[in-house]
Formats: C-alpha cells, sequence, structure tokens
C-alpha cells in the first residue's frame, strides 16, 4: 500500500495588507513542520484544495483575492479556536 505524501503550507498574518505564504514543504519536512506547529500551539487546518492552491503560490508574496475568503475562514477559525484577535498581534 502506498503511504499519502505528506504536504504542508504556512501563512503568515498580521500587520500585512494580506496574508502571504512562508513555508511550503512535502514528506518528511512537511511532517516536521506539523510537529513544529503542533509544539508551539499553532493550530492547524487540513483543506487539500486550498493546500493545492498554497502550494503553488511564490514564497513571501501576499496570497491572490481569489483566495482570501478561503485564507480568511482558516484565519478567523485558528484565531477563534486560540482565543486571540489579529489586532492582538
Amino acid at each position: 500500500m502506498n503511504k499519502k505524501v505528506v504536504r504542508a503550507a504556512a501563512l503568515e498574518y498580521g500587520a500585512l495588507k494580506a496574508p502571504q505564504v512562508i513555508a511550503q514543504a512535502e514528506g518528511e519536512l512537511a511532517e516536521l513542520m506539523q510537529e513544529a506547529a503542533r509544539q508551539s500551539g499553532t493550530p492547524l487546518m487540513s483543506d487539500e484544495a486550498l493546500l493545492e492552491a498554497l502550494m503553488q503560490l511564490p514564497l513571501n508574496e501576499e496570497i491572490p483575492e481569489s483566495l482570501y475568503v478561503a485564507v480568511a475562514i482558516v484565519l478567523s477559525w485558528a484565531y477563534w479556536l486560540t482565543g486571540r484577535r489579529p489586532d492582538s498581534m
């Protein structure tokens, strides 16, 4: 049986105009990214369609407007889960 390759993308948002993809990885490095997020208390979300779109973007550039709604949903979920607000960053 083939094991599914783990993939991950990390977003940064704060004082920026729009979120940016700051990391992308596959395989062992993606697993390390996920473990580091768990250890730091950073929420992880699994959304294959959004991940596929984020993996196509250049690093450290603002996400395109076509992804604003999807990323806003993820960010609002992460803020809610951690009890934080965007202006508390």
